[in-house]
């Protein structure tokens, strides 16, 4: 393994990338090769089920500053983003998508406003080719609603495609959520940052990873993360309903009195009235039961991730990061065991 200390690390998250992995280390070679500096590609094989894992051990035997990360299971992208985040010993960290929409080549834009004395280098998607109608509007809404209700200025328009000092890296490995917005997270801890725009292609190999349900899944994560808007939405249409019914009363009794028709009589009107109050309380309890299912995450301190093997990555299992369990060749080696709990342990205690 080369020994030189790295100054730029690439972490790519990969699941189900079979076909990418080759093109994207010879772009990524033909972008850091160019830099001149010492660089690693750290690749996070996130529970993939085809052909990634072999394909990253070629990589590995044939250039060594190809690193592995193999989870146990699948654990999610911005999990993955954050192990390799972790173990990236760069002054510099670079975090792209083993997909090739977002092009590597935009690494060296990236590094000049990093050398100019940016912390935080964002990729800003300018155009995204060959995507449909609906996902372009679901997620122009995300991002316009995220900055609405949050209390913290995420950039429009970017995704994790990004490059980040190692003082921003080392702010954000603090940060040990289960439900991680890792591009909130960016914006959270501060530091100068700027953005490069670039036109996000087509996916050309394989299918895309963020399906509906994740997608839905990420806002969720974004907006409960750095909002409580949601919590006090409860208290803005209870208000609302409230002065309704103030105002309704007087009305219903002049009506009553001046006319002799029935006013608002029959099920039929207090059916409706019952039912969209009923839509309103159960609408509360979901948010409500998102936050609190997220406390319930964090309190049963569970690591982030568990890591099966790892090639060429120093990685000395007594001591680990925060909340990282390491799964050890040999079963029957107790004391890699009770050296992680330990630690685990004692992390809970404080």
């Amino acid at each position: 393994m080369d020994k030189t200390d790295p100054v730029f690390s690439i972490v790519a998250p990969v699941h189900n990338e079979e076909g990418n992995l080759h093109r994207l280390y010879e772009r990524i070679v033909a972008v850091m090769d160019a830099l001149g500096e010492p660089w690693e590609l750290l690749l996070i094989n996130d529970g993939s089920r085809d052909g990634s894992l072999d394909e990253m051990l070629q990589l590995h035997k044939r250039d060594s500053r190809v690193r592995i990360i193999s989870f146990a299971r699948n654990f999610g992208h911005q999990t993955a983003v954050t192990a390799g985040m972790d173990f990236s010993g760069g002054k510099a960290v670079i975090l792209i998508d083993a997909d090739l929409q977002d092009p590597p080549e935009l690494i060296q834009q990236m590094v000049e406003k990093w050398r100019e004395g940016f912390h935080v280098v964002y990729a800003v998607r300018a155009e995204r080719k060959g995507e449909s109608r609906f996902k372009l509007w679901t997620a122009r809404l995300f991002y316009r609603l995220t900055n609405r209700i949050t209390n913290i200025d995420i950039p429009l328009d970017t995704g994790d495609f990004r490059l980040m000092d190692r003082r921003v890296v080392n702010a954000v490995m603090r940060m040990r959520e289960h439900n991680r917005f890792i591009r909130g997270m960016t914006s959270w801890v501060g530091f100068r940052q700027t953005g490069v725009e670039y036109v996000r292609q087509p996916r050309e190999i394989g299918e895309t990873k963020y399906n509906l349900s994740k997608m839905l899944r990420l806002a969720l994560d974004g907006i409960t993360g750095f909002s409580y808007f949601p919590l006090q939405v409860a208290i803005y249409i209870s208000f609302i309903l409230a002065v309704l019914a103030v105002l309704a009363l007087p009305v219903i009794v002049v009506l009553r009195l001046a006319t002799e028709e029935v006013v608002l009589e029959g099920q039929a009107t207090t059916l409706s009235v019952l039912l969209i109050l009923s839509a309103f309380q159960f609408l509360f309890f979901f948010i409500l039961g998102q936050y609190i299912a997220r406390i319930y995450d964090e309190v049963r301190a569970r690591p982030l991730y568990v890591i099966a093997d790892t090639y060429g990555v120093p990685f000395d299992t007594e001591n680990v990061p925060p909340r990282v369990v390491a799964v050890p060749e040999d079963l029957a080696a107790p004391s890699t065991f009770s050296s992680v709990q330990e630690e685990m342990d004692d992390q809970s205690q404080c």
